[in-house]
């Protein structure tokens, strides 16, 4: 089996981890793949330690404290500094548990951090213990998290350690899991999927180094089942790949945006490349040119202002402009009309909150719309013709009755009656007739928790407009939602799951990539997508990026299923990519700007495949 292969039997099996927790209501899988996960009947691998009796069924390990003892640990032979651990456990009659990292020997004892799962007691602390596993000492862990892997000291202000401390949903009696990750000096928990212990800094120079160890004391026991380790300090990374289809083209090293788009900015008559704070001059790509200030971002710890962006004549001056967010408000920067200077910007759209945002004709009037949500309604915004520069006018789609999520956005024509409708993941907007005073209507759904751009067209080729999408933006999962119509013409959909191994599909766009007259799916990872940390699933996963052929099947469910190809394994995605024909050679091709850099995939010519 090769590495690759290896990699993608490791995210497979970490999906049937969640698979096999999913009866009990986990949220969600671990943030890691794990190298093994505890399914035998024997303690072999594991040594007892104190008060307590353990035992080994059919992937359970089973604990219980000696009457009138003070409890026991049951002890990994294998050491481990940097660790994901993930388990289900319950813990019943009276007992208390915990999990212990870093266990390291010391003259008197151990030494090192534990989590406690007791009922009234979801903490992490630094304890020791003496040579019989008795617990001398307990101190809390200062906070500490966010989406870095170093702590800041101690006496340095840390609002992220503050985020998320309480909400940790315990099923009393019943299952639970569990995740923790240490890496470096971070220590992160979350119960049921949900911020339990907040974090903590360890404050031991990331020098720690020791089995992992489960406790159980009190008065009744404790199980764990699927019991997952990782060892974190190895990191993998890919042999190159590019498909023989396209060739790769990378045009910057370096980190600066996480978006895309393409115009004929300087009147050549040649499409250019516009990402970040740069645009590249066609038709070679060599040249690039700042229209604002450029700087580059280091991926382990900033993110790059350059979330969305687009081109396109906004002020009506026969000139493309570039509407881009830096951070979340967007900015409209005014072509200058070949001078040689950064252009001149405008704050036009100041409360956007999502992540996701699209250029999208919304009421037919030939001119796209920036679709986005903002100030807690989801709504299109458009300039003046008379003063573009100026904020543009907001036109509300939705009210404050259904929240706002900040990733997964679609426009398209769901039922069919000429007017593009407005999505989220929670369902979607019905647009009134034109001239009408109505509210655009609201129609509950559930394309999954939030993923990137969602596209809208006919799949299985039965007239009826469908919806496909990614499930999680900071998860995992694809996704296609069949439109289904009953006799009085309602309308509800039916998920089909798109296969992937890869996690992070934060960045989505759709075009026909193959010539066959069907939109297409181009899709990928957003590579440390909350920086470098264990925050996010998979983080160190092979940056990839796919596109999916939609191929109408009679014999697939829904009569459609999505055939992957893998672009590159070394770029991803990031908020937004493009996919457009670059050199006129009627061929799509895809651009994309990552923390890898920005690359062009030159797409090649092929006959459709029906």
């Amino acid at each position: 089996m090769n590495q690759e292969r290896a990699f993608a039997m490791a995210a497979l099996s970490a999906l049937a981890l969640l698979a096999s927790f999913a009866p009990v209501g986990f949220a969600q899988g671990p943030n890691f793949t794990s190298d093994s996960t505890f399914k035998g009947s024997s303690l072999g691998g594991w040594h007892v330690l104190g008060q307590a009796d353990w035992s080994a069924r059919n992937g359970e390990l089973t604990g219980k404290a000696k009457q009138g003892g003070s409890g026991g640990w049951l002890v990994l032979d294998e050491a481990y500094q940097d660790i994901g651990f993930y388990a289900g456990f319950r813990c019943i009659g009276g007992c208390q548990t915990g999990v212990l990292l870093r266990a390291e020997k010391t003259p008197n004892g151990m030494k090192g951090f534990y989590i406690s799962l007791s009922d009234g007691d979801l903490a992490i602390y630094k304890v020791t213990l003496d040579a019989d596993g008795k617990e001398l000492t307990r101190q809390k862990l200062r906070p500490a998290g966010g989406t870095v892997r170093f702590a800041p000291s101690a006496d340095a202000p840390n609002p992220a350690a503050q985020r998320g401390g309480s909400g940790a949903l315990m099923h009393q009696d019943d299952w639970n899991a569990i995740q923790i990750i240490l890496d470096s000096d971070i220590l992160r928990t979350s119960i049921n999927g949900a911020a339990g212990g907040a974090g903590g800094a360890t404050d031991d120079n990331m020098a720690g180094y020791g089995p992992v160890a489960l406790y159980v004391g009190g008065s009744g026991e404790v199980r764990f089942k699927d019991v997952a380790f990782k060892d974190l300090l190895p990191k993998f990374e890919p042999k190159e790949k590019v498909s023989t289809s396209f060739h790769m083209q990378r045009i910057s090293d370096f980190y600066y945006a996480w978006c895309a788009a393409a115009a004929d900015i300087n009147h050549d008559s040649v499409l250019d490349v516009v990402s970040g704070p740069f645009y590249y001059e066609g038709p070679d790509y060599t040249v690039r040119k700042e229209f604002t200030p450029a700087q580059t971002f280091n991926p382990s710890n900033q993110y790059a202002s350059g979330m969305m962006n687009f081109a396109y004549d906004f002020t009506g001056d026969g000139w493309p402009d570039i509407l881009m967010a830096a951070s979340r408000p967007m900015w409209l920067y005014v072509n200058p009309k070949g001078e040689s200077r950064r252009w001149d910007k405008h704050l036009v759209v100041p409360h956007v909150t999502t992540e996701v945002v699209l250029l999208k004709d919304v009421d037919g009037d030939g001119k796209p719309e920036l679709v986005y949500g903002g100030d807690g309604i989801v709504a299109y915004a458009k300039p003046d013709p008379a003063n573009p520069t100026a904020p543009w006018v907001i036109h509300p789609v939705s009210d404050k009755s259904v929240p706002v999520n900040i990733h997964g956005l679609g426009v398209g024509d769901i039922n069919g009656d000429g007017r593009m409708d407005v999505l989220q993941s929670a369902g979607w907007w019905e647009q009134p007739a034109k001239g009408s005073q109505q509210a655009w209507t609201f129609h509950a759904g559930d394309f999954g928790a939030g993923g990137a751009e969602m596209g809208v067209y006919d799949v299985n080729g039965d007239s009826l407009n469908d919806v496909v999408t990614s499930l999680r933006a900071h998860g995992s999962g694809l996704a296609w939602f069949e439109q289904k119509r009953d006799k009085g013409g309602k309308i509800s959909f039916v998920q089909h799951i798109i296969p992937s191994d890869f996690t992070e599909p934060h960045g989505m766009t759709f075009a026909d990539m193959d010539g066959d007259g069907v939109p297409d799916m181009i899709v990928g990872k957003r590579y440390w997508s909350h920086e470098e940390s264990y925050f996010d699933p998979d983080p160190y996963g092979p940056a990839v990026l796919y596109w999916y052929r939609t191929v109408r099947n009679p014999n697939a469910p829904g009569g459609a299923e999505f055939v992957p190809e893998l672009v590159h394994n070394r770029s991803g995605v990031g908020s937004h990519l493009a996919a457009v024909d670059l050199n006129g050679d009627g061929a799509v091709d895809i651009i994309t700007s990552t923390d890898r850099g920005t690359f062009v995939f030159w797409n090649t010519p092929r006959l459709a495949k029906r």
